[in-house]
């Protein structure tokens, strides 16, 4: 993935360079939404969306959704600074009866699996018909979970990354595309 142009921004501390542009996440996001309408056809899904970063990759999927349907969203949080604590705290919960519901839950960034898995196991405590995972960026080299991931926009890198809704320590989300953390030139 090489951008048409590389901007470098300053976030707090840390530099980071574009990485993937808002036209390319666009295209992908569309044939993701091509992908449910078909699979769903017939069906009227129910999307979660996990805040805060899934906000826009939400809300230009479902733009692209044909079917029936309603979105909700739970917030949870597992970061600090650039890495996941490992710990996750859901801080907003589903107010939806999800019983016999075809569930997709919306993804910004999966990295080890643990935030993910956690959702999918206290959802389908809920008596959901079916749960299916769509995110938009997977880091395949330390996703550690056995749990299927129907729908990836890109598999990237360990880096860290910001922007298109994901932050560093608030700021950053409204960057429209995505920037990973720029390493120092090696002289």
């Amino acid at each position: 993935m090489t951008p048409e142009i590389s901007h470098i921004i300053k976030i707090h501390d840390q530099e980071f360079e574009t990485y993937i542009s808002y036209n390319s996440i666009q295209e992908r996001t569309s044939e993701i939404a091509d992908r449910i309408n078909a699979d769903y056809a017939g069906k009227k899904p129910l999307f979660i969306g996990v805040l805060n970063g899934v906000f826009m990759f939400a809300a230009d999927l479902l733009k692209g959704i044909t079917l029936t349907t309603e979105i909700s969203f739970i917030k949870l949080s597992s970061y600090r600074d650039t890495a996941s604590t490992g710990n996750i705290q859901q801080l907003i919960g589903l107010k939806e009866d999800i019983t016999d519901l075809d569930i997709i839950i919306l993804e910004d960034i999966i990295d080890t699996g643990e935030t993910i898995s956690n959702v999918v196991k206290n959802l389908k405590q809920l008596g959901p018909r079916s749960v299916e995972i769509a995110t938009l960026l997977l880091k395949p080299e330390i996703f550690k979970k056995n749990i299927p991931l129907k729908y990836v926009g890109f598999k990237i890198p360990h880096k860290f990354v910001i922007g298109y809704g994901l932050d560093y320590n608030g700021l950053g989300r409204n960057l429209k595309d995505i920037y990973q953390i720029k390493q120092p030139q090696e002289y």
